[in-house]
């Protein structure tokens, strides 16, 4: 679908009296090398470099071409059989400054440009005495191929030094006994059981015996594959059959041809290697045909010559394929044409007309740029060319409504032209194919007035065609006009200086020629009816800036080979040669392969194989996606090589070249969504739907594009959409996610506006309207189509169903006001709406109603046995209304409101029994609340219920509330509230004994809970043990309060045996409890620093363990990951997982692994990653127990300082301020406060994945470790006695 297009041609005529020979090209400066002579009269050869021009060579201004001479010298035939000597081959070597060439009389020529000391700069290193045939060098420039005349095959190295030769003999054609399997004939098709008997098809019709042409000019050639792996040599054996010799790098003779009748000297080996192209003469035509490697034949197409032609221009015919294989080169004697393949068919895209002179005969008369697929230089004997071409796509609009995807495509005097829109063609076939007058060398499509034009561009000539195209009829191209636009010489023959470079339209609709000559470059401007208007003055590029479509001509530099411009936002968009596409001078991507613009979008190709969607906006707001196309709608993978052709955004196509040929139609979801969104703008909303629906986007957009509106215009929606199953397909859809904001989010073009009417305004939401998207859209529809009750009544089902929750009563209460206006609309509404929802879950909803009908109709619908739901429901008819509502809500489980049918049946005691069976005890007492009785009696119930349940508080509060003491003491006592139950029991009445039995149990119990002041108390109160009382103030370092208690008592004599003795117990659980913290802390801490230290300086050998010595530890750390990346990257990946792939996290996601690395976090083991953690958590532990302990030991100290034990009281005092201070310095070492905050940050900005399973345990430790608050080391208030 791609055509070639002229970007580039600069032309040199030969000096009077020399005559051009040869060329090569110079790749570091894209010089041409060109030789001149020998001749008959002049046998003297030049050698002269046609330089570059240094300026960009811009369409309007052809400098002149700049011939520096590099060397000559005389160079007379050695051999007395030619009349002069010839070239045969010339090479430019850029790394070595030399020109090889070689002669046919056996002269290998170097001529060095910048000799060094000692070195001549004409030397020739080597001659044949026979004679040389052919000699091509390899594409590594390595080896050197000869063919002599003595028909012996010659490999020499760049020095010149012969590494292998064979001799050409009768005995290689024995290698060309070939078996034919048939493959691709009729004979070996399958034709079905009545097929007729077929002959062999491995036997031929005719069996060529290799004749020599008429035409055959008895030349070798010689052709390398591209890889320099073997060696083509086309020749004549014997004089009686031309036979094409494989030889490979080491001169062994890998294959010979199968003989072809009319073969002649044409060859060329395909770069890629699998084609060896030549040249088979007929009658009455002309074919290339194609030699595999074994040298079996591989198709061939003809070169459509006419027969008057065949020994006129055709007489003679060379081939060459360029860099990339793309494009065949066939060589005529006046012309050149270019060829490309797609599909297997084989489409003529250019002639060139060659300039004055006779053709070369000896040496190739184009040769390809070796580094540009698509340059190539062309030589005569009147002068030389210089030429490039781009691929290109003529195509019509992509802007709506005229984008009907017309591709126009170039195939020598036959235009195919497919609209795709209308009839998706695939190539070679075409929906019309135009016969022009004389090949086509470029064409141009544009729309004007609602008409398709197509101007064709010829050698002299421009014809254009009009085409009118609708979606419901369309014509076939009408020829408007032809006009010649030829340029003549004075003696009024064809100017072969000029050539037509292309074809455009400008915005006015005319046609734009642009025309090449030897100086300078024109443009011809023809109007709509084709006459030839005033030559205009304006430059080439001010030209290209009023086109909708364009092709920049300035290459040289790397400058713009295509661009495209936006009408809706007047940017120009250009791709370079080296990949670089831009927009006006801002680049966007560096390796773009093909583009198209759309009003809505810029679409282009990358290298990596991406298509990708960019937003139309401002230069400087152009967003170019990632290459991440499993998030991002934006981009999406395509086949390797695939190019843009077409964009057709009214239907939400586009179409894709593959590299072989075939083409692809994919819908985008960008370019889907923008005509979505498009169309709900325009409240085109059908439209918007099928689209949907058609391309499987999710139906929320047509609701979250514009949410007011749409609720505004449901009425609108329904009356469009109007099919009752398309409506039921929206709300079954429906769901709480603003999927323009989720997943569509990425295809949503910044700053893009809801087009609206100034007249329309918008309802406020009413307040009280549900805050559910999905009930807020079921609402506005339930209210249109109640109105239309009649004809969408399956819809107002489902509106209530898709509730969130599905309002199942609504639906069935429609239902149920149905069945007694119409019975059989009535069945067909609950089968619609047990297809919307479970029929067992609906049969228990329309019981609920406590409609019998409605659930027998319901029930009729699900899989249920009639003899199980039969009896139920005749059993239910039978019941009382109160008793039925009862035995129904008791049968759905729906007891609080079986229970107030029990308490209107006015049944207290079934009452009572239903309630303790389902345990509604709040229910029960809501129902009885003024019924003291009753009341009382639940409350009872319930206060057992709590008992038995170990809710001994709420029990006890119960039976308190009913008075009952004593039972209201037991439960206060079973739920450790000792004042309570102490008061109970004093309420209760019993006797003195019990009650200080309770008094120990409970004192026992504070004791085993540790809550010795309230022992202490309950001691000195009830049980009147004031010795008890002081020992237990004692330990509770409530010294004051067992001082105050002995003193009350007049007990002053415990003050020794109880007081002194409870201090010196506790400072020595103190002292100790102190000398403990102090060893851990010094301990802990400086292994801590010493953790620190390794994980800084060996981050691997931390997380991974100790590797043995001699084992390397992988550092692949800063390489991207993959998902083959499993080993190498979780060495670090692992614990930090900074970098790393979702597949490796997701293969640890078992429980068991979380489990186990749980385990291992929670004992902290010496050596293990979980050391640090544990480490400093026990740390933190030490600090909050020691600023707990800090008021018992104020306390012990004021008790000891009382009772003259100062010492004592020195030696508690220092104890606990050194721990404080060893605290204070530890921990502002261990939780460094500012670095945690610089890390805070770090990762707030970074994009961290917390993985799963027993990596997440881990990732939580080191996460936990870095964002882990410094605890606060409370000061210790020194007693001012003990201060020296």
């Amino acid at each position: 679908m791609r055509n070639l297009r002229n970007v580039y041609r600069s032309l040199a005529e030969t000096e009077p009296g020399l005559r051009s020979t040869a060329c090569a090209w110079d790749v570091a400066t894209n010089d041409l090398i060109c030789a001149f002579g020998p001749t008959e009269d002049d046998v003297c050869i030049y050698l002269k470099r046609w330089k570059a021009s240094s300026k960009s060579d811009t369409l309007d201004l052809k400098p002149a071409a700049v011939f520096d001479t590099i060397a000559s010298w005389d160079a007379p035939c050695p051999s007395p059989d030619l009349q002069c000597d010839e070239i045969l081959s010339v090479r430019y070597f850029s790394d070595s400054l030399t020109i090889c060439l070689v002669l046919t009389g056996g002269d290998l020529v170097v001529v060095r440009e910048e000799p060094s000391a000692g070195e001549e700069k004409i030397e020739i290193v080597g001659s044949v005495d026979a004679g040389i045939s052919a000699a091509s060098w390899s594409p590594d420039e390595e080896l050197l191929a000869i063919v002599t005349k003595a028909d012996t095959l010659l490999y020499m190295t760049r020095d010149f030094e012969n590494t292998a030769d064979a001799i050409f003999t009768t005995d290689d054609l024995k290698l060309s006994k070939h078996v034919s399997v048939g493959w691709g004939k009729a004979e070996t098709q399958f034709k079905g059981k009545g097929a007729k008997a077929l002959r062999d098809p491995t036997m031929p019709e005719t069996v060529d015996e290799g004749v020599l042409s008429d035409y055959d000019i008895k030349n070798t050639t010689i052709s390398w594959r591209g890889d320099g792996a073997y060696v083509a040599i086309n020749s004549i054996v014997s004089n009686k059959r031309r036979i094409i010799r494989v030889f490979s790098r080491d001169g062994s003779l890998d294959s010979v041809t199968e003989p072809v009748d009319g073969l002649t000297g044409a060859l060329s080996w395909r770069p890629s290697g699998n084609l060896i192209a030549s040249v088979q003469r007929f009658v009455d035509r002309i074919d290339v045909v194609f030699f595999e490697r074994n040298g079996l034949r591989h198709g061939q197409f003809p070169l459509r010559v006419l027969t008057a032609h065949l020994s006129d221009w055709a007489f003679h015919i060379s081939l060459t394929w360029n860099l990339d294989s793309s494009v065949l080169a066939v060589c005529f004697l006046d012309r050149v044409q270019l060829w490309t393949m797609g599909n297997y068919h084989y489409y003529l895209k250019q002639e060139i007309i060659q300039v004055e002179g006779s053709p070369w005969m000896s040496s190739p008369p184009l040769i390809w740029h070796p580094e540009r697929a698509l340059r190539f230089a062309m030589g005569a004997t009147g002068g030389f060319q210089k030429l490039e071409y781009q691929s290109a796509t003529a195509i019509g609009s992509t802007s709506p409504p005229h984008d009907y995807g017309i591709v126009a495509v170039i195939d020598g005097k036959t235009l195919k032209l497919t609209p795709m829109r209308i009839a998706n063609v695939p190539p070679p076939m075409a929906l019309y194919e135009i016969d022009l007058c004389s090949n086509a060398l470029d064409v141009a499509v544009t729309t004007r007035d609602g008409a398709t034009m197509i101007a064709v561009m010829h050698q002299r000539m421009v014809s254009t065609y009009e085409m009118i195209m609708t979606e419901k009829s369309r014509k076939p191209p009408e020829l408007k006009w032809v006009t010649s636009i030829s340029s003549k010489t004075r003696s009024s023959s064809i100017d072969r200086s000029v050539m037509n470079q292309r074809i455009w339209f400008d915005g006015a609709g005319k046609v734009l020629v642009c025309q090449n000559k030897t100086e300078e470059s024109t443009v011809l401007v023809l109007d709509a009816d084709g006459e030839m208007q005033k030559p205009t003055d304006w430059s080439i590029q001010e030209r290209m800036e009023s086109l909708d479509s364009a092709i920049e001509m300035r290459l040289d530099h790397g400058l713009i080979q295509s661009s495209e411009r936006s009408s809706a936002s007047a940017i120009q968009f250009s791709l370079s040669s080296n990949g670089h596409l831009f927009a006006d001078k801002r680049r966007l991507a560096l390796n773009c392969t093909s583009f198209l613009v759309t009003p809505a979008h810029l679409i282009f190709s990358t290298s990596q194989h991406l298509l990708k969607f960019v937003h139309m906006a401002n230069v400087q707001d152009l967003e170019v996606p990632s290459d991440t196309p499993e998030v991002d709608e934006r981009c999406r993978s395509i086949e390797r090589g695939a190019k843009l052709v077409t964009v057709m955004p009214s239907i939400f196509a586009l179409v894709l070249q593959m590299p072989r040929g075939n083409l692809e139609t994919i819908y985008p979801r960008a370019l889907v969504l923008a005509g979505i969104r498009q169309s709900i703008s325009a409240k085109n909303y059908k439209k918007a739907f099928l689209a949907c629906r058609n391309q499987r986007v999710d139906m929320n957009i047509l609701h979250d594009h514009a949410p007011d509106i749409f609720i505004n215009d449901v009425e609108l929606f329904v009356d469009q959409v109007k099919k009752v199953e398309y409506i039921d397909l929206f709300l079954s859809q429906l769901r709480e996610e603003n999927v323009s904001k989720t997943m569509y989010k990425d295809t949503f073009r910044p700053g893009e506006q809801v087009e609206i009417n100034n007249t329309f305004q918008i309802s406020s939401r009413n307040p009280n309207e549900s805050s559910s998207k999905v009930n807020r859209i079921s609402n506005a529809f339930l209210n249109v189509l109640r109105k239309r009750a009649s004809t969408n009544l399956q819809n107002i089902i489902t509106a209530h169903v898709c509730k969130v929750p599905p309002d199942l009563d609504a639906a069935l209460g429609e239902i149920g006001r149905l069945r007694e206006k119409d019975q059989e609309r009535a069945e067909t509404a609950t089968e619609h709406i047990c297809f919307l929802t479970d029929p067992n879950r609906l049969y228990e909803n329309a019981l609920g109603l406590y409609d019998l009908e409605l659930t027998l109709l319901v029930a009729q619908q699900t899989q249920k046995d009639p003899r199980e739901y039969l009896p139920f429901l005749q059993g239910l008819e039978d019941m009382s209304v109160l008793r039925r509502q009862f035995a129904i809500d008791d049968y759905l489980s729906r007891h609080s409101k079986a229970l107030q049918h029990l308490y209107d049946l006015k049944s207290f005691i079934e009452l009572k029994t239903y309630t303790v069976k389902h345990e509604l005890y709040p229910q029960a007492l809501e129902l009885h609340r003024y019924e003291p009785e009753s009341l009382s009696e639940i409350m009872h119930l319930y206060a057992r219920h709590l008992q038995e349940n170990a809710k001994y508080e709420d029990a006890g509060t119960a039976f308190e509330h009913l008075q009952e003491y004593s039972a209201a003491s037991e439960a206060y006592c079973l739920a450790h509230l000792w004042k309570q139950s102490l008061f109970c029991a004093t309420l209760s009445g019993q006797e003195q004994s019990q009650t200080q039995a309770l008094a120990q149990t409970l004192a026992e119990d504070r004791i085993e809970a540790k809550d010795f002041s309230s022992a202490a108390v309950i001691h000195l109160d009830y049980l009147s043990d004031i010795v008890a009382a002081a020992r237990f103030y004692c330990k509770a370092y409530d010294f004051a309060e067992a001082m105050r208690v002995i003193s009350l008592h007049k007990r002053t004599n415990l003050l020794p045996s109880v007081i002194d003795v409870g201090l010196t117990e506790c400072m020595a659980k103190m002292i100790e409890l102190l000398s403990d913290c102090k060893n851990q802390l010094n301990a802990q801490v400086p292994r801590i620093h010493e953790l620190r230290e390794k994980k800084a300086k060996n981050p691997l050998a931390f997380f991974e363990g100790d590797m043995p010595e001699g084992v390397d530890i992988p550092d692949n750390v800063s390489l991207a990951p993959t998902d083959a990346s499993t080993v190498g990257a979780s060495l670090f990946t692992r614990y930090t997982n900074h970098t790393g792939t979702e597949a490796t996290n997701e293969t640890r996601q078992t429980s068991k692994n979380k489990r186990r690395e749980e385990r291992k976090r929670a004992r902290g083991k010496k050596g293990s990653v979980y050391e640090e953690e544990y480490l400093v958590n026990s740390v933190k532990r030490l600090v909050e127990r020691v600023n707990s302990v800090g008021e018992d030991v104020s306390r012990l100290i004021l008790g000891l300082m009382r009772r003259g034990m100062r010492e004592r009281a020195l030696a508690v005092d220092a104890a606990m301020a050194e721990v404080v201070k060893i605290c204070k310095s530890y921990t502002s070492q261990i939780f460094n406060t500012e670095k945690d905050e610089q890390h805070g940050k770090q990762d707030a900005e970074s994009d961290i994945r917390r993985p799963t399973g027993g990596d997440g345990v881990l990732f939580d430790s080191i996460e936990g470790d870095q964002m882990r608050e410094a605890p606060e080391v409370k000061d210790f208030a020194r007693l001012s006695l003990l201060r020296g």
